[in-house]
């Protein structure tokens, strides 16, 4: 089956473009021009990624990437923010609330499939089948992309799982931002490295005491604490 995309703006033209172009790159694409209906279609049709815009008609992207992530039936879809708002405040804004990648507008098209492509790569890398790794009451299950914290599961998006499943994997070693920005995001390319740790800010916030073992390495990157 092709992947199913939920393109979610307001303006014909970017949906003509995005549909032309994602069709003739293998995809099924769906359209939502408002927030309402874009979670209407996000619980109905279970797209495998949103392409979300943040200036919408009665209902703004940051309140639908919200809400998307508070509900149980969408909390796993991936979502990528494609914006005209290019202030670093915007990102961060739109990050905290549990997007995991941010275009701005004006865009290259092919990038875009690019960074849609490795979104489903990493939502749909298989893992070892019984793939656990466990730190005390800290249990990253690869197999289930899971992670519980004393039993209890933890609401982590598709980022913020891969981003602490490879510092857990590689506990002991520094990962510099440059490396994380490619190993979990798949960026080759220069991109702003406080994306990670926009991302990690939210991480350490949602693993609670766990946030322990995660160390800042100052002026190189992070590393998972080993006991």
């Amino acid at each position: 089956m092709k992947p199913r995309i939920l393109v979610v703006d307001d303006e014909p033209d970017l949906l003509e473009l995005v549909e032309v172009n994602f069709t003739a790159a293998g995809f099924a694409v769906l359209f939502a021009a408002d927030g309402k209906e874009a979670l209407r279609q996000a619980r109905e049709q279970g797209p495998d990624l949103i392409i979300l815009d943040v200036m919408l008609p009665e209902m703004d992207g940051l309140e639908v990437c919200k809400s998307l992530r508070h509900d149980a039936a969408t909390r796993g879809i991936p979502i990528l923010m494609l914006t005209a708002r290019a202030s670093e405040i915007d990102r961060v804004v739109g990050f905290e609330l549990g997007a995991d990648d941010y275009l701005t507008k004006p865009f290259n098209v092919r990038e875009l499939i690019l960074r849609v492509k490795n979104l489903l790569r990493r939502k749909t890398s298989p893992a070892e089948a019984g793939a656990e790794i466990q730190f005390g009451s800290l249990l990253i299950d690869r197999s289930r992309h899971r992670v519980t914290l004393a039993g209890q599961a933890l609401e982590l998006t598709l980022t913020e799982f891969n981003l602490v499943a490879l510092l857990a994997e590689r506990k002991g070693r520094v990962q510099s931002r440059d490396q994380l920005l490619k190993d979990v995001w798949g960026y080759n390319s220069l991109v702003d490295t406080r994306t990670v740790d926009t991302h990690m800010r939210r991480l350490r916030a949602k693993l609670g005491t766990a946030a322990r073992y995660l160390d800042t390495v100052r002026g190189v990157g992070y590393r998972f604490r080993e006991e």
